[in-house]
C-alpha cells in the first residue's frame, strides 16, 4: 500500500501555501505541492501522479454540482437580484438596526448561494453609504459583512456544502441546515463585536475617500421575484428528507437559477445568466481539482494517524478531529471552500470508523474550516479589501476578528455535534 510520510505532507502543505504567496493560481500551487510532497514523502514520481489522479477523481461529482450551481449565481449575480435582496433587508431595518442589516444581508445572499466574497463586494457600497452616514468604521463593517458572510456560508448551497454533502453521501439540504444553529449564535457574536469596534475606533471611519455611490435601485427586479429563484431550489433540494424524492443538487440547483431568470422576465437572458455564472465558478472548480490531487497525497499520508495520536496524547474525543482537520486544510488552502473538500475528503473515514456520523462530521468540519479559511494567501483576503477600499495592513487589522467569529461558528458547532452529540 502506498505512504506518503509526515515529512511529505507537510512539504506539501508549505510549497502549496509559498506557492500561492507568489501568486501562482491556488490549483497550480496545490498541484505542484502535491508532486514534490509525494516525491520527499517516498513514492515514485508515477505512483504520485496516480495518487494525485485518484484524488482528483475523487473530487468531480463535486466539481459537476458546482458548474450546474453556476446558473442560479448567475442568476442572482446579473439580475440584479442579490442586490435587491440585500438593499431590501437593510432597507426595513432603518438606521438603528442598521449594522445587523448590512450582516444578514449578507448571510441571506450567501445562504441563497452567492459566494461569501460576491455576497461582500455586493453589499459594500450600500454599507459605505450607511457607514458615512452613520460613522461606522470600515473595520467594523467589513468584520460584519465577512462573519456574516461564513455564517450563511455554513448553511448555504455553495461549493463548499455541495463536497461535504458529496464525501459523505449526504441531502445537501441536510448539511445546510446543521449550520443554522451555529450561524445564529456567530451573527450575533459578529454585531456585538462590531457595535464594540464601532464605539471604540475612529481613525477608519468612512469618509468621503472610502465613499462609493451605489446603482440606481428602480432598475432593479422586484424583490418577490428575485427571491423566487433560490427557495425554488431550496424546496428541490428539500424533497429528498421530507418526502424520500431525490432531487440531485445537479438539477435542482440550475432548475432554481432558470424559474428565477422567468420570474423576472428574463427568458431571453437565461443564455447569459448562465454563461456568467459558469464563468465564476471556473475558478472554483478549477482551484477544487488541484485541492482533489493535493488531497489525494493527504489520503495516503501518515497525517491522519499523526493527528489521531496527538488528540489521544492530549486525551481528547476523536470528534476534536473534525474542526481541526477542516482550521488547518483552510489554512493551507486559504479558502473555505477547498479546506472544507480536503478535510471532508481525507479525514471523512477516519471519523465515521470513529463513530462520529456523517452528518455531525460535516457539520464540524466546514464550521472549523471558516476559522482560518481568510489567509493574506487567498483570493478573498484581497477582495474583501477592495470591497471597502482598504490596504493590505489596514485588511491585517481584521483578521484577527474574523479569526474568532469563526472561531465561535466551530466552537458553538463542536458543542452542539461533537460535546452534546445531538446527531
Amino acid at each position: 500500500m502506498l505512504e506518503v510520510s509526515l515529512l511529505g505532507t507537510v512539504v506539501a502543505l508549505v510549497v502549496a501555501i509559498v506557492s500561492i504567496l507568489r501568486n501562482y493560481p491556488p490549483a497550480y500551487g496545490m498541484l505542484l505541492g502535491a508532486a514534490i510532497g509525494g516525491l520527499v514523502g517516498g513514492l515514485e514520481l508515477s505512483e504520485t501522479v496516480s495518487v494525485m489522479i485518484d484524488g482528483a477523481k475523487g473530487i468531480m461529482p463535486a466539481v459537476l454540482r458546482i458548474c450546474a450551481a453556476g446558473v442560479l449565481a448567475g442568476m442572482l449575480i446579473e439580475s440584479g437580484a442579490a442586490s435587491r435582496i440585500a438593499n431590501t433587508i437593510i432597507d426595513k431595518f432603518g438606521d438603528k438596526f442598521a449594522l445587523l442589516a448590512i450582516g444578514l444581508s449578507v448571510t441571506t445572499l450567501t445562504a441563497v448561494g452567492v459566494f461569501v466574497d460576491i455576497s461582500v463586494i455586493t453589499v459594500a457600497p450600500v454599507a459605505l453609504t450607511i457607514g458615512k452616514k452613520l460613522g461606522y468604521s470600515r473595520v467594523g463593517i467589513l468584520l460584519m459583512m465577512i462573519g456574516c458572510g461564513h455564517a450563511g456560508n455554513i448553511c448555504s448551497a455553495n461549493p463548499n456544502s455541495i463536497a461535504i454533502a458529496d464525501a459523505f453521501n449526504l441531502p445537501l439540504t441536510s448539511v445546510m441546515a446543521v449550520g443554522i444553529i451555529p450561524a445564529i449564535v456567530g451573527i450575533g457574536f459578529c454585531y456585538f463585536l462590531a457595535t464594540y469596534i464601532n464605539k471604540k475606533r475612529g481613525a477608519d471611519l468612512v469618509d468621503d475617500q472610502f465613499f462609493e455611490s451605489h446603482s440606481d435601485t428602480n432598475l432593479l427586479p422586484s424583490f418577490f421575484s428575485s427571491i423566487i429563484g433560490p427557495i425554488t431550489a431550496i424546496i428541490l433540494l428539500a424533497l429528498r428528507p421530507i418526502a424520500g424524492i431525490n432531487i440531485d443538487p445537479l438539477i435542482a440547483l440550475p432548475v432554481g437559477g432558470v424559474i428565477g431568470a422567468l420570474a423576472m422576465g428574463k427568458k431571453d437572458k437565461i443564455g447569459y445568466y448562465s454563461t456568467q455564472g459558469l464563468a465564476k465558478m471556473a475558478p472554483v472548480c478549477i482551484m477544487l481539482l488541484g485541492t482533489g490531487a493535493l488531497a489525494g497525497i493527504i489520503t495516503v499520508s501518515t497525517l491522519k494517524q499523526d493527528m489521531l495520536a496527538l488528540i489521544d496524547m492530549f486525551g481528547l474525543p476523536a470528534y476534536v478531529l473534525a474542526p481541526i482537520s477542516g482550521a488547518l486544510m483552510s489554512f493551507a488552502t486559504a479558502s473555505t471552500t477547498a479546506g472544507a473538500a480536503v478535510a471532508s475528503n481525507v479525514f471523512g473515514p477516519s471519523l465515521l470508523q470513529l463513530g462520529v456520523s456523517g452528518l455531525s462530521a460535516g457539520a464540524m468540519i466546514h464550521a472549523g474550516a471558516t476559522v482560518l479559511g481568510d489567509m493574506p494567501h487567498g483570493s478573498f483576503f484581497h477582495s474583501s479589501a477592495g470591497a471597502v477600499n482598504m490596504q493590505i495592513k489596514e485588511r491585517l487589522q481584521v483578521l484577527p476578528y474574523e479569526i474568532a467569529a469563526g472561531a465561535v461558528l466551530a466552537i458553538t458547532s463542536t458543542l452542539i455535534f461533537g460535546v452534546f452529540s445531538i446527531f
